[in-house]
């Protein structure tokens, strides 16, 4: 539930702070989170909310009628437990909030001028039905400074009129605000059930890096698409800060003339690492690897490891150990001596040399050996990383199970869709909600 100014209700919900709130049935199973809240306009009213998109395991969003919540509390939303597993399609006369109306430009009937809508409240009423309530919005800056933000207020749906021209775009800016929090992956599913021209839009007003982690975890052929909609410049902007293995896999679906544009427009160093990356089969230890394992000289301390592996923006995989090599210790490196893991140093005093802990019981695996034979050994030694070496034995980057589980797992495993039977709804006892056909 979201406070503005002071004032709570129960019956006055918030819908950026619905979203993502988990969806429980009435036994305290956890069947999904909410995405978004789906409304009809009505001519003289405020518009009707007539249910939720719910996101349920496999990532896919379903409509549960509004008619199927008993409570919505804070942080929860709870169900009758009957839903329609069935895959969300927008229907004519519905409006998403979170897509469509959040960022809107509203006129004050008052005559006070234009407003930008930040947030819907959706309310019940006596009959317990869910009407949009009061809007939340940001009036136009005064200042001159870069930093400052126009003042807020609180409006009701009938003290402002829409002022949407035709053909003009909804700004993004919000409706990317209310997306921070969330997962690269759900992110990445979220962006992916917008319609083509607001992806895109959203795409252009997403933090390089902020984009960049949700490509990772879309197909390979909506990373092409969002790409190529953006423009070169932006387009290697977002592959620089791309881990250089993902970035990879998207270049080697282009045209070689297109790769060598994008690649040309790339900072230097990260094309050198992409470049090098793209030398290998996809489907090997060399295709699937990065570039930028943790590499320190066997002088190195435990302290020094663990100060590396805490870094905030290491992958939780690379974490797990780091490779002692000779000179120079950027791949491809001298030649690898061993590994160190993550809870072996545990065990060892600050001062303790790594070159003294080495675990050299372990080969690493040569570029070009297959996923296949990469799976099984991280399997058979309950590892979550490897080391990966040239013919020469210098190391070149590490491979991590997480890169393996993308080349295993079917290509439309993101968006596989569940396995369950579609639920066929039970009548509801609110006759005046409308009803979804």
């Amino acid at each position: 539930m979201r406070v503005y100014a002071g004032r709570v209700s129960q019956q006055r919900v918030f819908v950026a702070r619905l979203s993502g709130c988990s969806v429980f049935d009435p036994a305290g199973d956890r069947l999904g989170k909410v995405r978004d809240v789906v409304v009809i306009y009505r001519k003289d009213d405020p518009p009707r909310v007539i249910g939720l998109i719910v996101e349920i395991p496999g990532r896919r969003h379903v409509f549960v009628s509004i008619g199927r919540v008993t409570s919505i509390a804070t942080g929860q939303v709870i169900t009758t437990g009957l839903i329609n597993v069935r895959r969300f399609q927008q229907r004519g006369g519905e409006v998403r909030v979170m897509v469509e109306m959040l960022g809107r430009k509203v006129y004050l009937k008052d005559g006070s001028g234009v407003a930008v809508i930040e947030d819907v409240a959706i309310e019940r009423n006596r009959l317990g039905e869910w009407d949009v309530g009061q809007l939340f919005l940001r009036r136009p800056k005064t200042s001159g400074s870069p930093f400052a933000k126009g003042p807020t207020t609180f409006a009701e749906w009938n003290e402002v009129r829409e002022n949407q021209v035709p053909g003009e775009s909804q700004s993004a800016e919000q409706l990317v605000a209310t997306y921070s929090e969330l997962k690269p992956a759900d992110l990445a599913n979220t962006l992916l059930d917008l319609p083509d021209d607001r992806l895109i839009e959203v795409a252009e007003e997403l933090p390089d890096d902020r984009l960049a982690d949700a490509l990772e975890e879309m197909p390979e052929e909506d990373q092409v698409h969002i790409l190529e909609a953006l423009g070169d410049e932006r387009a290697a902007d977002i592959l620089d800060a791309m881990e250089p293995d993902d970035a990879a896999d998207v270049l080697a679906q282009l045209p070689e003339a297109r790769l060598e544009e994008l690649l040309d427009l790339m900072e230097p160093e990260e094309a050198e690492d992409v470049r090098a990356l793209l030398k290998y089969g996809p489907d090997t230890a060399g295709g699937l690897m990065t570039p930028e394992p943790i590499v320190l000289s066997a002088d190195a301390t435990v302290a020094e490891a663990l100060a590396l592996i805490r870094r905030h923006e290491l992958h939780p995989a690379l974490a797990a150990a780091v490779f002692v090599t000779l000179p120079p210790y950027e791949t491809p490196t001298g030649r690898l001596l061993g590994t160190v893991h993550f809870q072996r140093m545990l065990r060892y005093p600050p001062h303790e040399r790594l070159g003294a802990i080495i675990d050299d019981t372990l080969d690493p695996v040569p570029a070009g050996a297959s996923a296949a034979e990469v799976a099984r050994l991280l399997a058979s030694y309950n590892l979550v990383s490897l080391p990966v070496v040239d013919q020469a034995h210098r190391l070149v980057g590490a491979v991590s199970v997480d890169d393996v589980l993308d080349y295993l797992l079917p290509e439309d495993w993101r968006s596989h869709d569940a396995d369950e039977a579609p639920v066929e709804p039970v009548p509801t006892t609110t006759a005046s909600i409308p009803r979804r056909r």
